[in-house]
């Protein structure tokens, strides 16, 4: 028998990203930076807002936890749209052309909830949500982010490629590039 839908203390939540969240998104995300490294340009050369919205959104949500209403994580979905060697690899690595794909994207937790699943839930959102539109979930990973490239290979990812692209520092091995083929 299904337990009810009764949110315990600490559980996680997962809802839509609304305008109103942007501004305690953006004391997250430069909360987490010293601890993961992600985004890897800090601090960014243009409004954190910016980063957060993207262009080719398809979805955005935010993750809190049932005994608060603050975000306390991040995720959204995009087009794969143009090319470049991102596109190029996840084209080549699934087989797939570009409008079957979409991109989890923009993936953060605040670090003060980190092993609490709040990543989990999240690419769990993004991956149903992309799922659900019929296409093919994809995504890059900084290899240097390796708590961040164990959840995504135990949650079954399966890397298709690697890229260096233009934002990567040259310090960094390239990026993985990532698909998550059907169950």
């Amino acid at each position: 028998m299904p337990l009810p839908d009764v949110p315990q203390p600490g559980a996680v939540r997962i809802r839509e990203r609304t305008p109103d969240d942007l501004p305690a998104l953006a004391r997250v995300l430069a909360a987490q930076q010293p601890h993961t490294g992600y985004p890897q340009r800090w601090p960014l050369p243009w409004p954190v807002e910016s980063f957060l919205r993207r262009q080719g959104e398809l979805g955005a949500w935010v993750a809190t936890l049932a005994d608060a209403d603050a975000p306390v994580g991040h995720v959204s979905v995009t087009e794969v749209m143009g090319d470049g060697p991102e596109v190029d690899g996840w084209v080549a690595g699934t087989g797939r052309p570009v409008e079957d794909l979409a991109a989890v994207s923009v993936l953060f937790v605040d670090h003060e909830v980190s092993g609490l699943g709040v990543g989990r839930a999240l690419l769990e959102a993004s991956v149903a949500f992309i799922r659900g539109s019929g296409r093919v979930p994809v995504l890059d990973v900084v290899q240097e982010t390796e708590r961040a490239v164990r959840l995504y290979q135990r949650s079954g990812w399966q890397v298709v490629g690697e890229a260096r692209p233009s934002w990567l520092p040259d310090t960094h091995r390239p990026v993985l590039l990532m698909a998550l083929p059907e169950a």
